[in-house]
């Protein structure tokens, strides 16, 4: 793809328009969610950015949570809340990977020397390194010159791609992550246990209340205790092209584009070997199911986990992996705006589909594969990953899948209240988390460290698809996908200048329908308005007011004078840039 051009026009508005309730909320949002961190932060963290807890190691709490806290801050920034959040975040941040170093286990045994080596989880499987470092991802698009976490991002792709001593967790020849688990020491290469799950033991009666709805240790033991087969490649470790895509755009050093891509590929063709359905193991000679008998639909998370509840006896259906693996392939488009990516995933859903049944005149579809072959059968058609595959390709063809989502009902012209009333529930719920935080009469050594995240006030999906036309970060580990992007020229840096209120009303393939409209009525503003993300758009013509304004470029200024605002119709051709997190005036 061609490198992005900064011709960068400036549009004047200079239209009066009485202030719309939404652009009136989106602020009113910003500001209490900015307090409302402030709050949680206070009482929550001490005055090193320690998290008020008991720390410890574990999927049931754990490392990941104890981030989560932090998690939606660097995006609340990054759309335009003040700099206090970002400063709030990075004394966190800091905190917490202090915090989990010092951190150590007694029983479990890669732990033992810091539940962090390196600054990184020591192993674990990419569901909860991603969630846990979502924050940290995603402080490019705010702080993209920081030396230290560049250092970082380049330090952890170098744990899989073989730059680092200690970590072996990549094989070149076969293409594979070595193991579900991995991290800064390395893949596990054996069976995982329940005591590697659950962490070491503790006393839970009268003192904490794990977030699974254990009793005792015993049923976090038991929770995990057929939480074996992790060696092998799994696609959760598609997160891990997060890393690498992060530095290349940091550094713009080819070999982190290159390893992301073949990494990609790799996940592609065994899918497409695979009858269109993505395998959950690969075999360390880069065998479909080669480290599960043969079985493509094995290991942790995969096709096929189906465990028992300790508690109930019940069985419950966990294919984790699915909450993640088809923004891995999302990572594949950004970076080379290819479709064929998209098309991998599209072409999961429907083969999945394609397993369906009949019984009583209502057809069935599959969502789990086992030695017996498909089961889990439910009039719900398969789904996972359609609104992404929909946003990613623009196709109308998509669109059916999605058609009932709230967003896209509104994109559609079909739903006219949503800004509005989406608005209004996340400042009511900012009030009831806030709320929470006041009444929590709990000690720090009663507190593992999800006990706060539902107290988080940082809820940023909503304002992450009105204002951005993107989809919501929220905790899955990778990058921001958004039609737009917006940067304050007077303040030097990212977000949106305070007061302007932006709407994405209409999404296609090339244009896109926005409303920006300054609601001081006293004090112009000025905003960049940068295609995509990363730039990775590339605008072509902007109509307002009867005036169209050619672009021929991945950014334009506009000039809103007090109390103006204006409709903007937007043309562009998506996926045309290389990604960048520079912000526009750098390029």
């Amino acid at each position: 793809m061609p490198a992005s051009r900064n011709n960068a026009p400036i549009i004047s508005i200079e239209t009066p328009t009485p202030p719309p309730y939404w652009a009136l909320l989106e602020w009113e949002l910003i500001r209490n969610q900015t307090a409302a961190v402030e709050e949680f932060y206070a009482r929550y963290f001490d005055e090193r950015g320690y998290l008020l807890c008991v720390p410890r190691w574990g999927g049931d709490d754990g490392p990941d949570d104890a981030a989560e806290n932090l998690a939606g801050w660097t995006m609340l920034h990054a759309l335009g809340a003040p700099d206090n959040v970002l400063e709030l975040y990075k004394k966190g941040w800091e905190g917490h990977l202090r915090q989990y170093t010092e951190a150590k286990t007694v029983e479990v045994p890669f732990a033992r020397d810091g539940m962090y080596y390196k600054e990184f989880p020591a192993m674990f499987d990419w569901m909860h390194n991603g969630e846990g470092f979502s924050v940290f991802f995603l402080q490019p698009l705010s702080d993209p010159h920081n030396h230290v976490a560049r250092q970082r991002m380049e330090r952890f792709a170098g744990f899989y791609m073989g730059t680092d001593p200690q970590a072996h967790n990549y094989d070149p020849e076969h293409r594979v992550i070595r193991s579900m688990f991995n991290g800064s020491r390395g893949p596990m290469m054996r069976k995982s246990t329940g005591l590697d799950w659950a962490g070491d033991s503790l006393e839970i009666e009268g003192r904490f209340k794990p977030g699974h709805g254990e009793r005792t240790y015993a049923e976090m033991v038991a929770h995990f205790e057929e939480y074996n087969d992790v060696v092998g490649d799994h696609p959760l470790n598609l997160s891990t092209t997060t890393l690498a895509f992060n530095a290349y755009m940091q550094t713009g050093d080819a070999k982190y584009k290159d390893w992301l891509v073949d990494y990609t590929d790799a996940w592609c063709e065994r899918t497409a070997a695979n009858d269109g359905i993505v395998p959950t193991n690969i075999g360390l000679d880069g065998t479909i199911g080669g480290a599960c008998d043969g079985k493509w639909y094995g290991g942790v998370y995969g096709w096929g986990f189906t465990v028992t509840v300790p508690q109930t006896g019940e069985l419950a259906h966990r294919p984790f992996f699915l909450n993640r693996v088809h923004y891995g392939f999302g990572n594949g488009l950004l970076m080379t705006g290819d479709q064929r990516y998209v098309d991998t995933w599209r072409g999961v859903i429907d083969n999945v589909n394609a397993n369906s049944k009949t019984e009583g005149g209502q057809t069935l579809y599959p969502h789990m594969h086992g030695d017996e072959g498909w089961y889990d059968y439910t009039p719900e058609p398969f789904n996972t990953g359609a609104l992404e595959v929909y946003y990613w390709s623009m196709d109308r063809a998509d669109l059916p899948r999605v058609q009932e989502d709230e967003w896209v009902r509104f994109l559609e012209g079909d739903n006219p209240d949503y800004p509005v009333t989406a608005l209004l529930e996340d400042l009511k719920e900012v009030r009831e988390r806030i709320g929470k935080v006041r009444s929590d009469s709990t000690s720090p050594d009663t507190r593992m460290s999800d006990d706060m995240n539902g107290f988080n006030p940082a809820m940023v999906s909503r304002l992450t698809e009105l204002m951005l036309g993107g989809l919501p970060t929220e905790r899955m580990g990778f990058p921001l996908h958004s039609r737009v992007r917006y940067f304050n020229p007077t303040r030097q840096r990212a977000g949106m200048p305070e007061d302007v209120g932006a709407l994405v009303e209409n999404l296609r393939d090339d244009e896109m329908t926005l409303t920006l409209v300054n609601t001081d009525q006293l004090t112009s503003r000025t905003v960049v308005v940068q295609g995509g993300a990363y730039g990775e758009h590339q605008f072509v013509s902007v109509d307002h007011d009867g005036v169209t304004t050619a672009i021929d470029g991945d950014n334009f200024t506009v000039r809103l004078g007090p109390g103006c605002g204006s409709r903007l119709q937007i043309r562009m051709t998506r996926y045309a840039n290389r990604p960048t997190c520079a912000f526009p005036w750098e390029r």
